[in-house]
């Protein structure tokens, strides 16, 4: 019988320009006016709430929020509130007005939708919980449920909380120890890498998505390339257009890539995932150029956080390990070797039957071998272990900040200078 999980994620605005914020403003004063009114005249009803709500200048989704809302307030079965308590109440939306952006070229990769009044909506970079990412890469790919959203202030920041529902199946009822341990190496040769011991500790059919990664580096480095011709050009719009494009074919490669490693997995008889833990990122990580390695980084934090939702929708337990040396210690002695090249490990002792070996698989299989079954490893669900990861998109790398432009009706698009529907974000 599938489960339910339930979070509310805490979403940070990040830097609203004064236009934004004083857009924000106004919803939450026009918001509060809406909702003491109809509080006051005891609207216990959607219908009585809808009468006295609806001339106000919010969203339909606010609207249909509070409609909601105020009868529930005045249901002595629900809250039966007398009187709103004091302070300023969030502001509420249905799940059908906000939504999410994903630009990960850009320094802050999320972008949240807010809707304001009518046909405009504001668009605003934010910063959700490091250790939140696998709830986040499901809501935006459809899935996870969004429920109600609500806007709110907070010493002076802002910020967005989001309810989220997500349905999974039950693990088996096998304990740890029976359970097989299947390491997943996540790198940059290969997009990922799989591999199990079976019965008899023999490393069986492994898999490679090597040619999604050659395609992934292939789209980053035609990015960069097109960008800093367009921009060279002062086509601002178009590099937008074009990267986003891009940007898309290799979110694309990592949703499928996710998938394809948990079908893997299920294949496993009681399978556990096994992944390298974030915190640290991986000691073989390109650090030649700082935009690379950031973009690396999100890559990897996000192929990691997508593998763990799919894998717990699937009833599939997730473990992390600690990665230090994975891809440089023998798989079968143990001692620590080297890799003459990307794709090749060699093991330094002499006397062990390893001379060379494919350098991925070993790495899947020193990460499956670290799986502890009396529970030494570290389970997925609540870790914070993208926080690494997502800790590299910081201000001031060079990336080109551009994100959602705003929308606006088209019978106010005279006035776009006065609304900043234009500008970087």
């Amino acid at each position: 019988m599938p489960e339910v999980l339930t979070e509310t994620l805490q979403l940070k605005l990040v830097n609203p320009n004064a236009h934004k914020q004083r857009k924000l403003r106004e919803t939450v004063d026009e918001y509060q006016l809406a909702l003491h009114d109809a509080f006051d005249q005891g609207c216990d009803t959607q219908t009585k709430t809808n009468d006295v709500v609806v001339d106000y200048d919010l969203s339909g989704y606010a609207k249909n929020a509070l409609k909601q809302y105020v009868p529930n307030l005045l249901d002595e079965d629900t809250y039966d509130a007398d009187e709103l308590n004091e302070g300023t109440h969030p502001v509420r939306f249905t799940n059908e007005g906000p939504s999410l952006d994903h630009k990960p070229q850009n320094a802050i990769e999320w972008y949240v939708k807010i809707p304001h009044h009518g046909d405009y909506h504001l668009w605003l970079p934010a910063q959700p919980p490091a250790n939140k990412r696998e709830w986040i890469e499901a809501v935006y790919h459809g899935d996870a449920e969004m429920g109600e959203c609500q806007l709110l202030e907070r010493e002076g920041e802002w910020y967005v909380h989001m309810s989220v529902k997500r349905m999974f199946k039950q693990p088996s009822s096998a304990s740890a120890s029976e359970r097989t341990p299947v390491g997943v190496d996540i790198g940059e040769a290969a997009l990922a890498t799989v591999c199990h011991r079976n019965e008899r500790g023999t490393p069986t059919t492994p898999n490679i998505w090597s040619d999604e990664s050659r395609e992934v580096r292939h789209l980053r480095k035609t990015y960069f390339t097109a960008t800093h011709r367009l921009q060279q050009r002062e086509a601002d719009r178009l590099d937008e257009e074009y990267g986003g494009e891009l940007w898309s074919r290799i979110d694309h490669l990592i949703d499928t890539v996710s998938s394809d490693v948990v079908a893997h997995a299920r294949t496993v008889e009681n399978p556990v995932v096994v992944l390298e833990d974030l915190q640290h990122l991986r000691e073989n990580m390109d650090y030649g150029r700082f935009m690379n390695r950031r973009l690396h980084g999100w890559a990897f934090a996000k192929l990691h956080a997508q593998i763990t939702y799919k894998a717990t929708e699937c009833g599939i337990p997730v473990e992390t390990v600690e990665p230090a040396y994975t891809s440089k210690m023998c798989h079968v002695c143990g001692e620590e070797g080297y890799r003459p090249r990307q794709g090749m490990f060699k093991c330094t002792d002499d006397s062990c039957w390893v001379s060379e070996y494919q350098a991925d698989i070993n790495a899947a299989l020193n990460i499956a071998d670290r799986y502890d079954p009396a529970g030494e490893s570290q389970p997925q669900t609540h870790s914070d272990s993208s926080e690494k990861a997502v800790g590299d998109d910081s201000s001031g790398d060079g990336a080109c900040l551009t994100g959602p432009q705003d929308t606006l009706a088209d019978t106010e698009s005279s006035t776009q200078s006065d609304t900043g529907t234009a500008g970087a974000r």
